[in-house]
């Protein structure tokens, strides 16, 4: 049996024994520097063919079809099949059909993995701090707690979440503008917010994330505790990092989070 690289994320949550789950790192593909290895992203430069081959791979690893999005940093929900097409236009999607894994790229940004109490369902979200932000305090955790909650008249205590590597507290910072967006709509958001100098602050994605979910009544979340273990920018070796790599080597890889039901 060909496993998947021992570096790769297993979530460890407390969900359905059919529901599966994986975050990529670099290792396991075929791309070279400064996508090496296993990058997944086919808007960063890479060569087609290796993507493909890498993408081939994943879905190998998984025993499962991974959907790829096209994320644009907004807050849209789809719903993924076994014949969706790659590249739909969302920042998160739904599922409740064997084989098919909602798949999330990342390279910061934070992915989160959603299932319920029995496993009747899957989804998975990509949110930086736009696709959190959102409008007027609705953003991509609203709408897809949201489209879960519609999926069986639940209740957001039936909900699990898994949040996934990001770039952590200490590395990330921001501008005035964006803890404002929080902090308007939200104040309580400004315990996300460490202020670093007169005009930047460092930001902690994870923990916007659970303030959010907490505002929706989800309190069994999982996963990214914003220690330094979980930071894509510290954790080279591990972890594709935009904000580390992009500006020194022109370009970096994606990693995906993936979440399905077994067949």
């Amino acid at each position: 049996m060909n496993l998947p690289p021992a570096s790769w994320v297993l979530p460890d949550w407390p969900v359905a024994s059919h529901v599966k789950a994986r975050f990529t790192t670099r290792d396991g593909g075929v791309s070279k520097a400064p996508w090496a290895s296993f990058n997944l992203g086919d808007h960063v430069g890479d060569d087609p063919l290796q993507v493909g081959r890498n993408r081939q791979l994943l879905a190998h690893h998984l025993s499962a079809r991974p959907v790829f999005l096209q994320q644009v940093h907004a807050w849209d929900v789809c719903d993924v099949h076994a014949d969706s097409p790659d590249s739909i236009m969302a920042d998160a999607c739904w599922t409740s059909e064997p084989g098919v894994a909602c798949t999330i790229m990342v390279a910061d940004c934070l992915p989160m993995l959603i299932t319920d109490a029995h496993g009747q369902w899957v989804a998975a979200a990509h949110a930086g701090w736009r696709g959190l932000a959102g409008h007027e305090g609705q953003g991509v955790v609203e709408a897809i707690i949201n489209r879960c909650l519609r999926a069986a008249a639940q209740h957001p205590g039936e909900l699990k979440v898994w949040l996934g590597p990001c770039i952590g507290p200490k590395a990330f910072q921001v501008g005035p503008e964006v803890h404002a967006t929080f902090c308007a709509t939200h104040p309580e958001d400004a315990s996300a917010f460490a202020h670093q100098t007169t005009d930047r602050y460092l930001a902690d994605l994870a923990l916007l994330a659970r303030l959010r979910l907490k505002r929706l009544g989800v309190n069994a979340v999982y996963g990214n505790d914003s220690s330094s273990a979980w930071c894509t920018h510290t954790q080279e070796s591990l972890f594709f990092s935009h904000r580390r790599d992009a500006g020194l080597l022109g370009a970096t890889g994606r990693m995906a989070a993936c979440i399905w039901l077994e067949g």
